[in-house]
């Protein structure tokens, strides 16, 4: 690549030290390498979040607690990273670890002609013929989920 007329070209030393200054520079090492370095409850509680531009880590912790307690840790943390930075503890977001367990599916219900019958009665004064049968259709579900509930005789 050459530089543009009139600007002299950066050396190489200069565009290494350019780089590594840079906002992107080194987080996906420093989060990689984290877990390792701090262990399991740290790692839950805390996260690198980017690299200042002095080259500083800056590490996002659940609370001012735990910003307290790893700033008296710092050098003890810092020796176990890559290029062993500076370190700065401040509250913010953490990667989800555990996101909330995802609900079950509801499992199909038997729907009788006679709780059908009842869910179209319910819905008969409804103008709209499809938002009619979308709601007979739920309320007859939720007719036999109630039965079902009761007996505990629902299919799995």
């Amino acid at each position: 690549m050459t530089e543009p007329e009139g600007i002299p070209p950066l050396g190489e030393e200069v565009r290494r030290h350019l780089l590594r200054l840079g906002p992107e520079a080194g987080v996906a090492d420093l989060a990689e390498a984290w877990p390792a370095a701090v262990g399991g409850e740290i790692a839950r509680n805390a996260w690198p979040a980017r690299v200042r531009r002095d080259g500083t880590l800056v590490v996002h912790v659940r609370d001012a607690i735990w910003g307290f307690e790893l700033s008296q840790r710092a050098d003890e943390i810092r020796p176990r990273l890559p290029g062993s930075p500076p370190l700065t503890f401040v509250p913010g977001p953490l990667p989800d670890a555990d996101p909330a367990p995802a609900q079950p599916p509801i499992a199909p219900v038997r729907v009788t002609i006679e709780q059908t019958r009842t869910a179209a009665g319910w819905t008969a004064e409804i103008a709209d013929e499809q938002l009619r049968e979308l709601v007979a259709r739920a309320a007859a579900a939720s007719l036999a989920r109630a039965v079902a509930a009761a007996r505990d005789d629902r299919l799995v």
